[in-house]
């Protein structure tokens, strides 16, 4: 499959800069990501309090002026969106299932984890994923502007320092 074989074969991108978009029980919000694989991830919010999510592969942080929350990554859906292996060992196993023919749908089931993962059925990029968080809140997230291995100026991924 196609699928497979392209997002197989960028293996050698390990960093992906994008827009997002995400809908939390109806609750939209966006803004842009760096995602280093393995499992390191740094997002800015648009507009929220200064609200930024890091992963440095091992803890998820999620800091506004006001809030401060740290979980254990492997207890969260984005651990396995954050390993580009478990995705493609997934994707070579799974059916694909075409939406609106223009996506292409896995969906992953593991450790009472659902987490459906939606390509772009022309370009092969990952363009979103969809799974309920660790408050049993619905999360659609649809990423759009992929820009892959530029350079990064600074260590974006160390976790912030609580307030």
């Amino acid at each position: 499959m196609l699928v497979r074989e392209t997002f197989f074969n960028v293996k050698i991108h390990l960093l992906y800069f994008f827009n997002f978009e995400q809908n939390i029980n109806g609750k939209i919000e966006n803004g842009n990501c760096t995602i280093e694989y393995p499992k390191k991830i740094f997002c800015e919010y648009a507009r929220s309090n200064n609200k930024i999510l890091v992963s440095n592969g091992k803890s998820l942080v999620v800091k506004t002026i006001t809030s401060y929350y740290r979980y254990p990554l492997d207890k969260t859906p984005l651990n396995f969106i954050l390993d580009k292996e478990f995705l493609i060992d997934k994707i070579n196993i799974l059916k694909e299932r075409i939406v609106d023919e223009s996506l292409i749908n896995y969906t992953i089931k593991e450790n009472d984890v659902e987490i459906n993962v939606f390509f772009n059925k022309e370009t092969y990029d990952l363009i979103g994923w969809q799974n309920t968080d660790v408050y049993q809140n619905f999360n659609i997230t649809f990423i759009s502007s992929i820009r892959k291995n530029r350079i990064l100026s600074k260590n974006i991924f160390k976790l912030p320092t609580q307030n």
